[in-house]
């Protein structure tokens, strides 16, 4: 499906996956959000990029964990570009801890900032994807989701609970034209990766990391596709397969 002139919002969009999946919709034709919390520089560096190549982009500063700044977020998107049409719930933490060490603290931070982020942030642009019968919602989950990951039960259990969430949406909207799936990567060469000697390609069947630019070829691919829904893609080099 022809995607040009859609409007994106990618939460947590300044770097990584995040960056590679703006810059995988700008290049389909897409008008893209680029949101961020602390990385402005880079933010506004990709801003320039897309906009250099003849689409419209806009940097936007917000907490995704914050409910006052997801509204400020939604409402400073739509008269800078309109209505948001493809929502990519990105944004997250992955803090490691012992597991003898996890405390409450940690839980509900995570929780909330993977989770409950995606939550609000789809509840903000849902209305408008229904009024208009058309919309993708797309949540970039973790493997964590399905093995438990490496980094603890609170970050495994949020990644698990946005394949709910996405399911839930999947099957309430179904016959309103928006889409609702998911994305299970593991092990993406990103800063966590690079910065991490614990972590070696060795556990990945295919031998290597995998790159930002492979998980955002499939988050275009769900942005294009009207008959997928309710699916989780796994983007994991064989570690889990299903």
């Amino acid at each position: 499906m022809n995607i040009q002139g859609r409007i994106a919002l990618v939460t947590g969009g300044s770097r990584g996956i995040g960056r590679a999946s703006v810059l995988a919709l700008a290049n389909a034709g897409c008008d893209v959000a680029v949101n961020y919390l602390h990385t402005s520089n880079e933010a506004e560096s990709l801003v320039r990029e897309i906009v250099s190549r003849g689409q419209r982009a806009v940097a936007i500063q917000a907490d995704v964990s914050r409910e006052e700044d997801v509204k400020r977020l939604v409402r400073t998107v739509e008269p800078d570009l309109g209505h948001i049409d493809i929502l990519v719930n990105n944004a997250g933490i992955n803090p490691g801890k012992p597991l003898e060490e996890l405390t409450l603290a940690d839980w509900n931070e995570t929780i909330t900032a993977n989770l409950t982020s995606s939550f609000m942030v789809s509840s903000a642009v849902l209305p408008g994807m229904r009024q208009r019968r058309w919309g993708r919602l797309i949540f970039v989950s973790s493997v964590a989701a399905q093995t438990g990951g490496i980094i603890g039960p609170h970050y495994a259990a949020s990644k698990a609970g946005m394949l709910g969430l996405m399911h839930s949406y999947a099957s309430l909207l179904a016959k309103e034209g928006i889409t609702s799936n998911a994305i299970a990567p593991a092990l993406i060469e990103t800063d966590m990766i690079r910065n991490n000697s614990k972590i070696q390609p060795t556990v990945i069947p295919v031998g290597r990391f995998g790159s930002a630019e492979e998980v955002a070829d499939v988050v275009l691919f769900l942005a294009r596709n009207g008959y997928i829904t309710g699916q989780t893609i796994n983007v994991n080099g064989g570690w889990y397969m299903s």
